[in-house]
């Protein structure tokens, strides 16, 4: 971000908790701040909101990039997908970084959506039950890494 000159805005309330898998759930974090600054273009903003409710947490990351055409939406979250071959070899993609926040989100019993318009940037919107009830198959997911 830094070297790009693009700016991280981070909003959520200091006394927001939720009861997560703490190494997972950062994994999936980054890897949608990495896709929102290297498809961000230099001097721009990538805007973190977090925000709760009784039941659920919502994280939201919005980039001011070139958007994703309406056509990809649907398959984004698949493993090795690329929306631009090209685009994403120049930035170094493999098409594992979406796949993997799907998968963090589902072992939350949650869920990942996207809001993206051609030149108008993408939203990508976690949403989690603040409170796990993890399945003996979800504990078991949860020692090992997804994706």
């Amino acid at each position: 971000a830094d070297a790009k000159g693009i700016g991280i805005s981070l909003n959520c309330p200091s006394d927001l908790e939720a009861d997560l898998h703490e190494s997972f759930m950062e994994q999936a974090l980054v890897n949608l701040l990495d896709n929102a600054i290297k498809f961000s273009p230099e001097c721009s903003k990538v805007t973190v909101d977090v925000s709760g409710t009784e039941s659920e947490v919502s994280i939201s990351v919005r980039d001011q990039g070139p958007g994703i055409p309406e056509s990809h939406l649907d398959r984004i979250f698949e493993r090795f997908y690329r929306v631009e071959k090209s685009r994403n070899r120049r930035h170094g993609g493999t098409g594992l970084g979406l796949a993997i926040v799907k998968s963090v989100t589902n072992l939350h019993n949650g869920s990942v959506t996207v809001k993206s318009a051609i030149g108008s940037g993408s939203t990508f919107i976690i949403r989690l039950p603040k409170t796990q009830s993890r399945s003996k198959a979800n504990e078991k997911e949860a020692t090992h890494p997804p994706g």
